[in-house]
């Protein structure tokens, strides 16, 4: 049954489970798609993708708005009865037009519903595609993009968007000498022309651009280059000089990074693998992690753990509201409390696009899976998608993007079926730890393998020993952070309580990193995204079949019966093909058609051999063959040899 909530209650015995809602996903569907399409198409072609796009939404809202055929028959109905007896010509054509019209009227809600959902994606995908619009403008055309389709060298004063990413060369050993720093145009100088314009460009500059902070005005020279097809910047700037005449760095985000530093200082006395690992995985900061132990945790998936991720930002998020509701704090404080603390580990870490997607995509999973709206997971999900790519469109092609929409969607759809599935003997949280890790790698698996055509074989293993250390590393890491300034003793003391943690992290991706066949080749292309998802579906089918066995049982068997009826419908089938090729061919009678099925096949008596009758066509009769009533003469063979 179902109630007025939408609520799914099925039996007395069974507790009521909400359905999950899908009607956003829609919309954020068509606002993915218009905003990849931004990319690669030029302005002219997205004007034309707009206005198409508002058309057909308002023709859908057109039809959603006309009121439908039943309902109008009924209120013709009640406003002259008597002329509803013609319709019918049965005398009760008043009831048969109000029961023939009331599977149709009780379809008209989902219909309409439907319709709006689609017009309301129409729209947004059109206002998604009209932001890309603008992008692809400063992309296609004006000076700067007469500049950078030229090659032309210039001075520009730009603003850091993001922090530097470091581009290591395959087979490089020791600190990368190659730094790509994202930045937002303010001046640009080229021939003697002054080009006030904000447009987005990437950096490719040395070392020294490894310090710069998002915020920082820096003056720069070098030469543009057009960027490669589908990216969302407008080109590319490979400097030839460092970074010169740096402004003062923003209250926060400078305090944020004398805070990183420190942090990296005071963990020092640590081993040389945790004293790496607890900055990254608390701020972020790899500048002090080991060669081999990056390797390692690579090679068995745990390079997530490096890097400020979903997972970092839901357990920030869920200390802070257990924190605030210890203190019963109501819940809407509480929650304001929760946010202002998320958005300074945020500044913390540096407010990268990366991390504040992980921010949101944390704070949708955390909310999915504790707030009490698991129905509603997906449909937080499909909102942060929209809001994210109309705030950028350039997020549709990226990869890190789609990862954490797929970790997100993972842990939402099937993580708390894999929990429900898990026996009743096996405690909550050990579910949890084997879910969260394991419907994430199964969403995300098939699009790993194109970034790397590599398989791990222990990754699962790996995650699911590690996650129960992650919580008190970026816990107690973060909580080190603010207190090594002032209070240095008690943040030491958290940083080695830490530092345990991490070193069992550690330990873990360097065994199982050893283990014989740890990382295998895969299929690369598309060939590789096929096969990885035949094996994320029959891993999650054999995870179903093993925690239900009854139930696959049933389903095995019920499968079985499916396959011999069609088997011997299609038997009939054939049969009756040839019979009545074979009447057709000469004169006769016509013979009645012997289906080949097992009620066809008789057993001779005495004899233990299944015979079934050969009129069919008169043409290449079926084995096995009927016995003849004439004796076949025997003749007597001499033996070998014999007179």
């Amino acid at each position: 049954m179902k109630d007025g909530a939408g609520t799914t209650t099925g039996t007395p015995g069974e507790a009521p489970r909400r359905r999950t809602d899908v009607r956003l996903t829609l919309p954020a569907a068509a606002v993915w798609a218009a905003s990849v399409a931004g990319l690669w198409l030029d302005p002219t072609a997205l004007a034309v993708v707009c206005c198409a796009a508002v058309a057909l939404g308002l023709l859908l809202l057109f039809r959603t708005a006309r009121p439908s055929l039943p309902g109008l028959r009924r209120r013709r109905l009640r406003a002259n009865p008597a002329g509803g007896t013609r319709t019918g010509g049965t005398g009760a054509s008043g009831g048969g037009a109000c029961e023939g019209g009331a599977p149709a009227a009780k379809n008209t809600p989902v219909r309409r519903s439907f319709l709006a959902t689609s017009a309301v994606a129409l729209f947004l995908a059109a206002a998604a595609a009209s932001h890309s619009a603008v992008a692809s403008s400063q992309r296609s055309e004006g000076p700067l993009a007469a500049a950078i389709a030229s090659g032309k060298s210039v001075v520009a004063v730009v603003e850091v968007a993001g922090a530097p990413r470091a581009l290591a060369a395959p087979g490089q050993a020791g600190p990368p000498e190659r730094w790509s720093v994202p930045v937002w145009t303010r001046d640009v100088s080229t021939g003697g022309v002054l080009l006030r314009t904000r447009a987005h460009l990437v950096v490719m500059g040395g070392p020294a651009w490894a310090t710069l902070v998002p915020g920082q005005l820096v003056r720069t020279a070098g030469k543009l280059r057009p960027p490669d097809p589908g990216r969302e910047e407008a080109g590319t700037l490979t400097a030839s000089s460092p970074p010169g005449r740096p402004n003062e760095s923003p209250l926060l985000q400078g305090s944020a990074k004398e805070l990183r530093e420190r942090l990296v200082a005071a963990a020092s006395f640590l081993s040389p693998d945790p004293a790496g690992l607890l900055p990254g995985m608390v701020t972020g900061d790899t500048s002090a992690l080991d060669e081999g132990l990056k390797n390692a945790m690579k090679g068995v998936g745990m390079t997530h753990l490096t890097a400020v991720s979903g997972a970092n930002c839901s357990l920030v998020l869920g200390a802070l509201l257990l924190a605030c509701r210890s203190l019963r704090l109501p819940r809407v404080p509480a929650a304001v409390l929760a946010g202002a603390g998320l958005g300074l580990f945020v500044v913390l870490v540096g407010p990268d696009a990366s991390v504040l997607r992980a921010a949101l995509m944390g704070g949708v999973g955390l909310i999915s899976l504790a707030g009490g709206r698991s129905g509603r997971g997906l449909s937080f999900l499909s909102v942060a998608v929209i809001a994210l790519l109309l705030i950028d469109p350039g997020l549709g092609s990226s990869f890190g993007f789609l990862l954490s929409v797929l970790a997100t969607l993972g842990i939402i759809v099937l993580g708390r079926r894999i929990i429900d599935w898990t026996p009743v003997f096996i405690p909550r949280w050990v579910a949890a730890g084997v879910a969260v890790p394991l419907s994430a790698q199964l969403m995300c698996g098939p699009v790993t393998v194109l970034l790397q055509p590599e398989f791990s074989t222990y990754s699962l293993l790996a995650n699911v020993i590690a996650s129960p250390l992650v919580a008190p590393v970026t816990l107690l890491g973060t909580a080190a952070v603010p207190l090594v300034i002032p209070a240095p003793w008690p943040a030491t003391a958290l940083i080695a309580v830490a530092g345990i943690f991490s070193a069992g992290i550690a330990a873990t991706a360097r065994f199982t990193s050893q283990l014989p066949g740890a990382s295998l080749p895969w299929p690369e292309g598309v060939a590789g995204l096929l096969t990885m998802l035949f094996l994320s579906a029959l891993t999650l089918g054999t995870l179903w079949a093993a925690s239900r066995p009854r139930r696959f049982g049933r389903c095995v068997l019920a499968s079985h019966r499916r396959v011999v009826a069609l088997i011997e419908a299609l038997e009939s089938r054939q049969v009756g093909t040839l019979d009545g090729l074979g009447r057709g061919s000469g004169p006769g009678p016509s013979r009645p058609v012997v289906p080949l099925t097992p009620a066809g096949l008789d057993r001779t008596a005495g004899r233990g051999r299944l015979e079934s009758s050969t009129r069919l066509s008169g043409r290449n009769p079926r084995w096995p063959l009927r016995r003849s009533e004439q004796p076949v003469p025997r003749h007597r063979m001499r033996p070998p040899g014999g007179m």
